[in-house]
């Protein structure tokens, strides 16, 4: 499956080695949708349909395994990210690519624009 990647499991992440074996596919942006929020060493991903932002980040291509491990870093048993379809920008905006939103309160934490960088 193809998953849409924008902080800690970026190449150069610290986060990086649990993509390790699957296969980068291109750099990509989300649509216009959504803000990134500092959570304090790893970045969020929230829905903001009035004032989101393009989001960039990673396609990768992704098989079950390190799925199942992903779901568990990004705590979605937990209720801390949802795995869901990610709408991206052109040229990838017909491709079905999953990613991980979080779900929590942002309040007190800095909106990061539109880039995680560590």
């Amino acid at each position: 499956m193809r998953l849409f990647v924008y902080g800690t499991l970026k190449r150069g992440g610290c986060n990086h080695r649990h993509l390790h074996g699957q296969r980068f596919i291109a750099e990509a942006s989300t649509q216009a949708r959504y803000r990134l929020f500092d959570l304090g060493g790893y970045p969020g991903m929230v829905l903001d349909e009035t004032e989101g932002r393009s989001i960039e980040g990673e396609i990768w291509e992704v098989d079950a395994a390190c799925l199942r491990l992903l779901d568990l870093l990004e705590d979605t048993e937990g209720g801390e990210y949802l795995r869901e379809p990610i709408p991206l920008c052109p040229p990838h905006s017909d491709w079905s690519v999953e990613g991980y939103r979080y779900l929590r309160s942002v309040a007190g934490f800095a909106d990061i624009g539109n880039c995680w960088r560590e």
